[in-house]
């Protein structure tokens, strides 16, 4: 049974992350859930070099997810074509444990359509471009079917209303699985 639901995405780096954390969180409890927002840690990074303060920040959220009975992923693209490196891992991290990966992401287009292809099937580089019609790289996308879901919703990848309604379907359809 689903009581802990970690969540995660680069909302963190928002300047609204903290309400877009705690609206979330409200979310995850009206419909009986318990949401784990990795800026609840509250850590003392004071003198620690931003090294160290990196790895205890890691720390801080694999406890987290340990904690987690599930994840519920912002996929959506972020600062280029492919969602979150540190989201990435975190599904990763989950999947490699058997727990449920839910995922959302804003973005309409696939993958490969985010690539600047000048030639099809090919970046800039001469490198092969997936073409496997997938919001994502195949292994994030499908770390999301086994046990979880995908939700891909267009919306402003800028506005937290958005990101909130793509939420909401996630959970609701962890409330039914």
């Amino acid at each position: 049974m689903i009581k802990y639901i970690y969540l995660a995405g680069p909302d963190v780096f928002r300047p609204t992350a903290k309400a877009l954390g705690a609206a979330k969180k409200k979310l995850c409890h009206e419909l009986g859930y318990s949401g784990l927002f990795p800026l609840d840690n509250e850590l003392s990074l004071e003198h620690l070099t931003p090294f160290n303060a990196g790895l205890k920040i890691y720390h801080a959220n694999i406890a987290l997810m340990n904690q987690a009975d599930c994840i519920i992923a912002n996929m959506t693209p972020f600062r280029g074509a492919g969602m979150d490196q540190g989201t990435a891992f975190e599904m990763g991290y989950m999947a490699a444990q058997q727990k449920p990966v839910w995922g959302y992401t804003l973005s309409n287009k696939s993958y490969s359509e985010r690539i600047n292809q000048p030639l099809p099937g090919e970046d800039k580089n001469g490198q092969m471009v997936e073409q496997f019609d997938m919001s994502d790289n195949l292994m994030m996308v499908g770390s999301t079917t086994p046990k979880g879901g995908l939700i891909q919703l267009l919306g402003d990848d800028l506005n937290d209303e958005s990101h909130l309604n793509a939420f909401r379907h996630a959970l609701e359809r962890i409330s039914v699985s």
